[in-house]
C-alpha cells in the first residue's frame, strides 16, 4: 500500500533481505572545545531489527539526538561503527553515504520542518524531485496521506493543519522513497494526548510493513508502545 502502490506484502519482501537495517557497534560522540570535553554517549550498542519500533528514552540533552544523527549517518561518530544492512559506514564515501540513505533511511526531526507554500501533498513529494520521480510517485504520496489520515487535506498548506497532522505529513514524506529505516526524532512533543496517540499508531502500524522505527521520545505512551527502549543518561 506504500510505495509504486506497495502491498503491506511488498514492502515485507523488501525488507527481509537484512535482518538488521541499522547497526551501532561502540559509538562514542565527544564534542571538544570547552574547558573539559562533553561526552554525550560513549561506547553505545544498537540493534534494530526490521518490524520493530525501538525508542531512546530520556531527558531533554540527554544525547538522544545525537545517536539518531549517527544512526542516519548524518554525523560523524567519535568512535565506533555505524552499519547499513551489515555495511559499514566508514567504508563509504560521503556520495555513497548520501544515496544509500536516501534508499535506506527517512528522517523526521523534532517539528518536521514543511514548507510553507507547499501544499501536503507537495511535501510528501518534495524527496522525490531529485531524482524526476514526482510524477511515479504522485499516487504513492496520496497513499501515504490515506494511511496517516490526511486524504482529505491533502491540499491542505501546513499554516491550514495541525501540530499533529503537520507531524503526520511530515512522516508520510519520510516514507516515500521507499524507507527501511524510519527515524524520528520527539513525534509526539508539544501534540496534546489525542493527537500524540494518532502518532504512536501510525509509527506502530508502520513496523508492520515491515519497516524498522528508531525513535526519540521522552512520552511515556510512546515509550510503553515501543518493542524495546534504551535509557539515556
Amino acid at each position: 500500500m506504500i510505495e509504486e502502490r506497495l502491498t503491506r506484502a511488498a514492502i515485507k519482501e523488501r525488507t527481509e533481505d537484512h535482518a538488521m537495517p541499522v547497526e551501532l557497534r561502540g559509538i562514542t560522540i565527544r564534542y571538544d572545545g570547552g574547558a573539559e570535553p562533553l561526552v554525550i554517549a560513549e561506547d553505545f550498542d544498537l540493534g534494530l531489527e526490521a518490524g520493530t519500533m525501538h525508542c531512546l528514552a530520556g531527558r531533554s540533552g540527554s544525547g538522544k539526538t545525537s545517536i539518531l544523527t549517527v544512526a542516519a549517518g548524518l554525523q560523524e561518530p567519535t568512535a565506533g561503527e555505524v552499519f547499513w544492512q551489515g555495511d559499514a559506514l566508514s567504508t563509504m564515501d560521503d556520495d555513497q553515504i548520501s544515496d544509500r540513505r536516501r534508499a535506506l533511511i527517512g528522517y523526521v526531526d523534532q517539528g518536521g520542518a514543511l514548507i510553507d507554500g507547499m501544499s501536503a501533498l507537495e511535501n510528501v513529494l518534495l524527496p522525490a524531485v531529485p531524482d524526476g520521480q514526482v510524477e511515479e510517485r504522485t499516487e504513492m504520496a496520496k497513499d501515504l496521506l490515506d494511511l496517516v489520515g490526511l486524504g482529505r487535506r491533502m491540499r491542505h498548506r501546513p499554516g491550514q493543519l495541525s501540530g499533529g497532522e503537520r507531524q503526520r505529513v511530515a512522516i508520510a514524506r519520510a516514507l516515500i522513497l521507499g524507507t527501511k529505516v524510519l527515524v524520528v526524532d520527539e513525534p509526539t512533543a508539544n501534540l496534546d494526548r489525542e493527537q500524540a496517540n494518532k502518532i504512536i499508531h501510525i509509527l506502530k502500524d508502520t513496523t508492520q510493513d515491515g519497516i524498522a522505527v528508531l525513535v526519540a521520545s521522552h512520552d511515556q505512551e510512546l515509550i510503553k508502545a515501543a518493542d524495546s527502549s534504551t535509557k539515556m543518561n
